[in-house]
Formats: structure tokens, sequence, C-alpha cells
């Protein structure tokens, strides 16, 4: 997929079917392509700037732009968008639907995180605006086998994972990982929260929840690692980073006693790595 040379995309997320992805663009647009056939089926414009952020929800798309806003898109529909909320002052960065579908989380540069639930995306305001970070909130991840919970994290400046009751918007804790953090990923089989960071040592931790006992660290990027993703069984994690590479980690374990071979094989990276690419 090649686009105009005066565009580049700026974001990417897989839809729920596995057959389509939404690719957002510097010029402001959102494309949905049907990735069996290589073939763009729909644009979504509305946007007034690179669009950064992307999160489906079933047929319904989330999208966060350097316009500040973050808009609803209903992909089935002529008139896709749904609602607009105007609720950052700088560039949306980071967004993410709850397991449930029923509520969004949304972090910006501005260092806010706006939860919406069903009733306020419906209005088209946030339930909560939460203003403890100290720096851009990039990295959001929704617990999986605890309703409510959403974990976030902050730039260089923060440097912490914070915790929140999404029902009540109360933090219930905030640890100080020493880095900035890019990106958060649950392990769905064990409580356990993987974390990417960037300066000063471009690195994966891996945290035992809720007391968050770091269990290891996973080292070989010489950049900040800006993106993770899951495999679908849940036990490996690719990372991207600014170094252009993906590195492929085998870093979660399906039970308690892989997860101590996991914490052993952390300790020399090139065994935790299971494949590494290089991109120019």
């Amino acid at each position: 997929v090649e686009n105009d040379e005066e565009d580049y995309v700026t974001s990417v997320n897989w839809a729920p079917d596995g057959k389509h992805i939404a690719v957002g663009t510097n010029n402001a647009e959102v494309q949905i392509w049907d990735a069996s056939r290589a073939r763009k089926v729909r644009t979504l414009k509305g946007h007034e700037a690179r669009v950064g952020a992307l999160a489906w929800n079933g047929t319904q798309l989330a999208t966060g732009s350097r316009d500040t806003t973050v808009m609803t898109h209903d992909v089935r529909i002529r008139e896709h968008c749904t609602n607009t909320f105007t609720c950052h002052s700088q560039e949306v960065c980071g967004l993410k639907w709850s397991p449930s579908g029923t509520q969004l989380a949304s972090g910006g540069n501005d260092n806010s995180l706006h939860i919406y639930d069903s009733q306020s995306l419906s209005n088209g305001t946030y339930r909560h605006k939460l203003v403890a970070h100290q720096a851009a909130v990039k990295a959001l991840a929704w617990c999986p086998w605890q309703a409510n919970v959403l974990a976030s994290g902050g730039g260089t400046a923060d440097r912490c994972i914070k915790f929140w009751n999404a029902n009540t918007g109360a933090m219930t804790n905030s640890v100080d990982t020493h880095s900035q953090v890019c990106a958060l990923q649950w392990n769905t089989h064990e409580r356990e929260l993987l974390s990417s960071h960037g300066y000063s040592q471009n690195q994966l931790c891996l945290w035992k929840y809720p007391t968050m006992t770091k269990i290891a660290e996973f080292t070989g990027h010489t950049a900040r690692v800006l993106h993770m993703a899951q495999s679908p069984d849940g036990t490996t994690v690719v990372s991207a980073a600014a170094d252009e590479t993906l590195r492929f980690w085998k870093c979660f374990a399906e039970n308690s006693a892989d997860s101590k071979r996991v914490a052993k094989d952390a300790a020399n990276a090139e065994r935790s790595v299971l494949k590494r690419f290089n991109f120019r």
C-alpha cells in the first residue's frame, strides 16, 4: 500500500473481524482497507490534521487527531461521523476502548486523560477528566480480567504508570518507572503488566499486578519503544521502536511456572527475543 509522496501513515489498527485495517494519515484522512485484497474500501474525513490514534469497537471506530478532537464513526453508514469530542487542548495521542466496548479512554499531549461511558458518548462529552499526569498520556490499557480498571502511562516529565477506577475516576495506584512510558500491555493469562519505555534504557518491563513488583526487564532496543502489540494467543509481544526495528518477545506466560522461566530468560535478552527485523 502506497500513499502520495507528501502524505504518510501516522497510525494503523486492525478491525475485530481481522479482515479490515484502519489507516490514519498525515493528511487528516482515515482509510479503511480490505487487507486480503489490499484494496481501499472507503475514506473517512472530518479531521483537520494528522490522525495519530485509532481504536475499533465492533463496527465503530474512534479516531484521535492533532486537531485536538476525538471522533467516533460508524463505518457501515454513509454519514459515518456519530460524534465529535473537543475535550483535549493538544494532540490526541492515545485511544483505547474497554473490553466491554462501553467505555473509551483518550490521552493527549495536554497531559490529560479522559474517560467516556455510554451516556457521555451519546451526549458528546466525557465522564471523567483526569489530570494527575505531568506529561503526555500516550500509553493506555484496560485490564482484560478486572472490569473498570484502566492503566495509563506518562511521558518523559512524568514517568509514571497510574491505575484508575473508571467508574469513579479515582486513582488507585501510581508507580514511578524512572523512564518515559510509551506503551502498555496486560497479560491475559496472569496478573501481569508489560510496559515499554524511552530514555534512558529503551527497555520493556514486566510487572506483577497489583503489587507492581518488577519481574523482568527486556533490553535490546536502542531508541524509545513506541508501540507494542500482542499475539492472539497472548504469549508473544512485538515491540516497534524509533531504532527502526521490530522485536518479538516471548514475555507472557500461560501459568505461574512459565512466569519464572520468562523472568529467568529475561536476564539474557537474546534468549527472550524470538525474532528481530530491521526497517529502512
